[in-house]
């Protein structure tokens, strides 16, 4: 195939792209500002390379054969693919995929509302998201950038720091009906709890509420107990649906509290530790297309959530 589309054919089909424009040799010369007869013998140069005709000589004009229309269609979607390229290049467009990876929690909460305007900003840049949970190590090459929920330590990667985390319990209201008053972490033995497994890299399936109970001081509660879930969502979800208390995430939790689907019986938030940021490798940022969405990342992080 190297033999074949040699840069004596690459030449050659440029002027077989503009004689099928034209249908005319003559107008192809005058576009390529040579005689007609030198487009005649390239053309003939090229049929001969290739072994079929690309033209029926018909009277007084010229016509594709079938062979010839499906090549001058695949040469003339190359060429306008080079030239609106070049176009883009020249103008600073940036455009190309973008591997982008995130833990699921935070990219259903946080990053989802918010691409709509990635995508105004960035129109010609094509993200491809996947969700990987926090038990999926993290390894270079497998993406571009990655939001990654850690206590900051990404051995062999960089990292740019975005948000602190801070949790606290929360249940519909609903749950408070017919039992005891919440209104201590003892009376969380009253209650049943649900949990988030895989909270952040590393934790332990128990972890938010044995940090949260450590961190305020409470007295002995067993919580080695309740429903277990492997997305904050989906616990924030059974919380919602009145099923016990969970630990919600401040970054996580929209707009369930200010519509009382949530509350927040405990008034204690307690810092976790952990921060979201963004994972690349070494050299990464020098991609002016990954620099922009990273750069974009950190300019959302200080901005509101889009309302609907």
């Amino acid at each position: 195939m190297s033999r074949l589309l040699n840069s004596q054919t690459h030449a050659w089909l440029k002027v077989f792209a503009v004689s099928a424009r034209h249908l005319s040799f003559t107008r192809a010369a005058e576009e390529l500002h040579v005689t007609t007869g030198a487009v005649s013998q390239q053309i003939k140069q090229l049929e001969d390379r290739l072994g079929f005709k690309l033209f029926r000589r018909l009277p007084r004009r010229l016509a594709l054969t079938e062979e010839g229309r499906r090549l001058a269609t695949v040469v003339d979607d190359a060429y306008q693919a080079v030239g609106l390229e070049v176009k883009r290049l020249r103008s600073g467009v940036m455009s190309g995929i973008i591997r982008l990876r995130s833990v699921p929690s935070f990219l259903n909460k946080w990053l989802m509302p918010r691409l709509p305007r990635l995508q105004a900003r960035f129109p010609d840049i094509e993200l491809h998201v996947t969700a990987e949970d926090s038990s999926t190590s993290l390894r270079e090459g497998d993406f571009d950038l990655a939001l990654d929920l850690n206590d900051g330590q990404t051995p062999g990667l960089a990292i740019t720091p975005l948000i602190e985390e801070t949790i606290f319990p929360v249940c519909a209201p609903s749950l408070l009906r017919g039992r005891p008053p919440l209104r201590r972490p003892e009376d969380l033995a009253w209650y049943p709890l649900l949990h988030d497994v895989t909270a952040w890299r590393g934790s332990r399936d128990y972890g938010e509420w044995e940090h949260y109970l450590e961190a305020i001081e409470a007295p002995s509660v067993n919580v080695h107990r309740g429903y277990t879930f492997n997305r904050n969502h989906l616990t924030m979800e059974a919380a919602i649906a009145g099923m016990g208390v969970a630990i919600a995430r401040q970054t996580l939790i929209t707009n369930e509290l200010d519509t009382g689907a949530l509350i927040a019986p405990l008034e204690r938030r307690v810092a976790t530790g952990m921060r979201y940021g963004i994972v690349y490798a070494a050299g990464a940022l020098d991609d002016r297309r990954v620099k922009a969405v990273h750069d974009w990342l950190v300019e959302e992080a200080e901005r509101p959530l889009p309302t609907r």
